[in-house]
């Protein structure tokens, strides 16, 4: 099983490192809408450090959807997935895709998060916290986009229909992801937030697996 996920996220790394135009798409939108804001809001220092947590969970939300319509599409294009769904385990191919689109995703998000943190002049503490709860937070977006991938897979107007299905599921790691900042910046302790989202990327991690392994074999058959 660990050779088989090697193998799955070396290659799919792989395909995502020769494809840099769409890596550096998300990247580029993800800072484009968190550049915008402060030209759009005034240059507050109150009221950009009270709306940066938000503006930057936002905008990864944002990031992430654009990027889940290719999470299967090239594969399933030229034959690929059809080879992937007779190997056995079939969530273990479904794990290591999903964390292969994390590592050009959600940790470039991550890391760019505390260069935001500055253009919105936080504290430290806030700033980490920032950064800890998308790193935390991240893989959520990633495992329920999957499922929303594979159930539009195929479909005409799938990325649309992908937004509008996980969209409503996204919004309770938005919720606690920014709340663990704001509740830096009042003084108060983050923990609660941290282990809610950690429970959220645990439950996703055990439901979403088989969930996208019975989308994909719908869509192939």
């Amino acid at each position: 099983m660990f050779k088989l996920f090697r193998i799955i996220l070396r290659r799919d790394l792989m395909l995502a490192f020769r494809r840099k135009s769409d890596l550096a798409q998300v990247i580029f939108f993800f800072a484009v809408v968190v550049t915008l804001v402060p030209l759009g809001v005034g240059a507050e220092t109150n009221i950009l450090r009270s709306i940066a947590p938000g503006v930057v969970w936002v905008a990864a939300l944002l990031a992430a959807l654009l990027s889940l319509p290719r999470m299967f599409e090239a594969d399933h294009a030229d034959g690929t997935l059809e080879q992937m769904l007779v190997t056995e385990p079939l969530p273990v191919v479904v794990v290591a895709k999903v964390f292969a689109h994390w590592l050009v995703t959600g940790v470039p998000m991550t890391i760019f998060a505390a260069v935001f943190g500055i253009l919105f002049d936080l504290p430290l503490d806030v700033t980490l916290v920032m950064v800890a709860s998308l790193f935390l937070g991240t893989p959520v977006l990633s495992l329920v986009g999957a499922v929303g991938a594979a159930l539009t897979l195929g479909l005409r107007g799938g990325g649309v229909l992908t937004s509008l299905l996980v969209l409503p599921l996204y919004i309770p790691v938005l919720i606690f992801g920014a709340g663990a900042s704001q509740a830096v910046a009042v003084s108060m302790s983050p923990a609660a937030h941290f282990m809610i989202m950690g429970g959220l990327t645990l439950l996703s991690l055990a439901l979403a697996p088989m969930a996208v392994s019975a989308a994909l074999r719908i869509a192939e058959s």
